[in-house]
């Protein structure tokens, strides 16, 4: 656990240098730490780093996590991985995002669920742009009507779109892939939604995902090593 602090500085340099290269503004991406399989000690550590925002993509784990962290302030909790129907009470009660909306009854539900005495929950829709069969998400036909019909919900609030494309080693490839997914927030935002969220990008192509416009880069394995358990 003492390499988190290198790691850290790392990949903060990585993300500096992408936004220089795509000529963005120095901190206009958000580095979102993965905690996935990883202990509440990790992450205390990379919150001593200045860490404050932390995905995770299974929800007991992460409750687990909220309650081993429960002193430390300003921790922004956020959802990266599939939500089943029976988890939308307890997210909407304990998350600050969920990154993986693609259905309108999940979304009924979390907006329905979410306190009054929190803020909206910050979601984003989960876009499969190459419309794979084994992948979570909307399609990219239907994310227009979906995103309307989201932000309508007064328990949410919609921030944008995430994606996950398939692995590619080519830098080329990769800014390909997100391409799409631009062009589609871009689509929205000239629709009028005031959407401002890419989440795109993981430690193996955060830098395409950067040059295309990514404010969130979801990165794990980079800040915190191999995980302590696989699934």
């Amino acid at each position: 656990m003492d390499g988190i602090a290198n790691h850290f500085q790392a990949v903060r340099h990585r993300i500096q240098t992408a936004e220089r290269a795509a000529g963005r503004q120095s901190g206009s991406v958000q580095l979102i730490a993965v905690g996935k399989f990883q202990p509440a000690e990790a992450l205390k550590r990379a919150y001593e780093e200045g860490q404050r925002a932390f995905g995770e993509n299974y929800v007991q784990e992460a409750l687990d996590k909220m309650q081993a962290l429960q002193n430390l302030s300003g921790l922004e909790w956020h959802l990266i991985g599939p939500l089943q129907s029976n988890k939308t009470r307890v997210v909407a009660e304990h998350f600050d995002w969920v990154h993986t909306l693609d259905r309108e009854k999940i979304a009924r539900r979390l907006s329905e669920q979410r306190p009054g005495h929190l803020p909206p929950l910050n979601v984003l829709l989960q876009v499969n742009s190459s419309n794979e069969e084994t992948k979570s998400g909307v399609g990219p036909a239907a994310v227009s009507s979906l995103a309307h019909a989201i932000d309508a919900l007064p328990g949410l609030r919609l921030r944008g779109l995430m994606s996950i494309p398939a692995p590619a080693d080519r830098y080329e490839t990769q800014r390909a892939a997100f391409a799409p997914v631009r062009a589609l927030f871009m689509q929205l935002q000239a629709e009028g939604l005031k959407i401002d969220t890419l989440s795109m990008g993981m430690t193996q192509d955060l830098e395409a995902a950067i040059a295309e416009g990514a404010t969130q880069v979801r990165i794990g394995t980079a800040l915190f090593g191999p995980r302590a358990a696989s699934g």
